[in-house]
């Protein structure tokens, strides 16, 4: 999945940036109060993407 693809995911399900890491950027579901980070490649494997999700308790996105 493109990265952008799942960052937009994660905004539409109310997930926020918090910061840039060395090489990953750190969202959070303030709702829930969890957090994730997000590697900064242009292609994110779907097992990533499932974690990432998972990690922050939203629903997958639909296709992969």
């Amino acid at each position: 999945m493109k990265r952008r693809k799942l960052l937009r995911h994660l905004r539409d399900h109310q997930c926020v940036f918090v910061r840039e890491g060395a090489g990953h950027t750190i969202v959070s579901n303030a709702a829930k109060d969890l957090q994730s980070e997000v590697p900064r490649h242009r292609e994110v494997k779907f097992a990533l993407v499932r974690q990432i999700c998972k990690d922050l308790a939203i629903p997958l996105p639909a296709e992969k």
